[in-house]
């Protein structure tokens, strides 16, 4: 799995072009829950604890190190501080970058496939 580019609205994955948030799992890929966050909060640019559980019940959590979060190309969606904490009693790291250094930094990460998770929001 190759993520070739992201753009407003867009994020290219082994030649796809996807036109919605993504979920990068360990052995898939996914279209993010944000109805879960706008449901509570009327956004989705506030990443609630409910829509990270959602993508946790789906992954081997004793693997998973690390969690990366593209937060849009001007940087709006940002994790509550009941989300980070919950992955840090996880002992789960979370880094939150703009989506396109989000995209770069992924490709690039150390860890293996079933260590990371990648969440890509792709508009704003």
């Amino acid at each position: 799995m190759n993520i070739e580019s992201t753009e407003f609205g867009s994020i290219t994955i082994d030649g796809e072009k996807l036109d919605h948030d993504i979920v990068i799992y360990p052995d898939k890929i996914g279209e993010r829950k944000k109805w879960i966050t706008k449901e509570k909060h009327g956004t989705s640019h506030k990443f609630t604890r409910e829509e990270m559980e959602e993508y946790l019940n789906q992954v081997d959590t004793e693997k998973l190190r690390v969690i990366l979060i593209g937060t849009g190309q001007y940087g709006k969606l940002g994790l509550l501080d009941e989300t980070k904490r919950l992955l840090e009693d996880m002992g789960i790291k979370s880094i939150e970058l703009k989506t396109s250094e989000a995209v770069e930094r992924f490709e690039k990460m150390e860890e293996s496939r079933e260590e990371k998770l990648g969440i890509f929001h792709v508009t704003c």
